[in-house]
């Protein structure tokens, strides 16, 4: 799919969202003709919209719905020197599942992302060895270090991750005071400004991407859409990553499919902050066509702090927003 007409998916997309059935039935037949792809894609991303359960609150939103569902049971199948032994957390680009040494070596317990074949294509592929090899170098206290990757005999990428046993990054903070809060982030953004000193760019910072572990460590996960700052992708890439991304989180240029780079960090370390301290996000789409979040986040600036309803009773220790 190329890029002119990846954009007139979201066009068509974003015009029948809004549309009464009946009047959506005679919106995408003129639309979409005698395209059945084009038709195709555009009900996927319909059908994920319907969803009893909002995917852009809830982090998910994919241009083809079954790449969340009908998954093979990985239970108990090897992938390089590990076996598979639950599944503890999937996405757009892959699934991740708690694995363990299998060839008796030695015991050792660890995170295997497995990235779905039914995305790959030549070119991912190559990113994703080229990705590796620049995540494998990243050694920093709160990144979660990758140990070990490959292909598996399917043809799907994987990678060995650092196991992490903590809680999701705003369920940990919920009880802390506004000082332990900003410790806390502190030491989040100096790890992604290493990644960023490595000419990394995560692209996919949430706050379940950051586990707080017993200690009180912060880890960042999950460099399955990385990329090298500067790097140049085909349409086709960049439609892999808007599949995979996450909405509530993602900068505008992501949701636009436009050049990223380090600033796109930023901007989600922003929108994270803001979550942080007040309890809320800084724009709410519920409800919102990708053409009206695109508006929303690119014309309309968040509410003061102080003024969130639901903000910490402390926020006044912030006064000036």
């Amino acid at each position: 799919m190329d890029h002119e007409y990846f954009q007139k998916v979201k066009d068509i997309f974003a015009g029948a969202v809004e549309l009464d059935e009946a009047a959506r039935r005679v919106f995408l037949r003129d639309k979409c003709g005698a395209d059945p792809l084009l038709l195709a894609e555009v009900e996927s991303l319909l059908e994920a919209h319907r969803a009893p359960e909002n995917l852009i609150e809830a982090n998910r939103f994919s241009l083809s719905e079954n790449l969340l569902s009908n998954e093979k049971d990985y239970r108990g199948q090897e992938f390089g020197h590990y076996r598979i032994l639950r599944e503890i957390g999937a996405g757009g680009m892959g699934a991740v599942f708690l694995a363990e040494r299998s060839d008796g070596e030695f015991h050792q317990q660890i995170a295997l992302k497995i990235v779905r074949r039914t995305i790959i294509s030549n070119e991912l592929e190559r990113h994703f060895r080229r990705e590796r090899q620049i995540l494998a170098s990243l050694n920093h206290p709160n990144i979660a270090k990758l140990l070990d990757g490959g292909i598996s005999e399917n043809g799907e990428p994987y990678l060995v991750m650092e196991y992490i046993e903590g809680e999701n990054f705003l369920e940990f903070t919920r009880n802390l005071s506004i000082n332990e809060k900003l410790k806390l982030f502190c030491k989040v953004c100096r790890a992604v400004e290493y990644a960023h000193r490595n000419l990394v760019v995560h692209l996919d910072l949430k706050p379940s991407n950051v586990l707080v572990t017993a200690g009180g460590e912060p880890k960042l996960l999950d460099f399955g859409l990385a990329r090298i700052e500067n790097e140049n992708f085909s349409p086709d890439t960049t439609q892999t990553i808007f599949c995979a991304l996450t909405p509530a989180y993602a900068s505008p240029e992501q949701l636009s499919g436009s050049r990223v780079s380090i600033a796109s960090d930023i901007y989600s370390l922003g929108v994270i902050l803001y979550e942080l301290l007040s309890g809320e996000k800084p724009f709410h789409f519920e409800n919102k066509s990708l053409e009206e979040i695109l508006l929303t986040i690119t014309r309309q600036e968040p509410r003061p702090l102080s003024q969130v309803q639901n903000a910490d009773p402390l926020m006044r220790n912030l006064r000036g927003d």
